[in-house]
């Protein structure tokens, strides 16, 4: 699957506001309680918190134009995904240049 890596502070505060629908990888130096919002994104998606492991520890299916999500784990990584797709809570992911796939 295609991913839009964002590593600066501003691609990840940025994130998909005023954007069409594309797949995005955050990418933290370290791992961290990672908060997102929905303001100004008009489609909902799906917010895969990944550790250090390269584990998905949490899904998050976010709708449009909501304020805050407070993640409940550290992560390392977060994948937001505006496409269908079978991921689930314990998967190992693979990330390679701009693509993620399961392990």
């Amino acid at each position: 699957m295609k991913v839009k890596i964002c590593k600066t502070m501003i691609s990840q505060i940025k994130g998909l506001m005023f954007s069409k629908r594309k797949n995005l990888l955050f990418i933290f130096d370290v791992p961290d309680y990672i908060d997102l919002h929905m303001l100004f994104v008009f489609f909902p998606i799906d917010a895969l918190y990944v550790n250090e492991n390269m584990e998905i520890i949490e899904i998050k299916q976010m709708k449009p134009f909501r304020w805050l999500y407070k993640a409940k784990y550290k992560a390392k990584y977060v994948i937001e995904l505006t496409e269908k797709h079978d991921f689930v809570v314990g998967d190992k992911v693979v990330i390679n240049e701009n693509e993620i796939s399961k392990l």
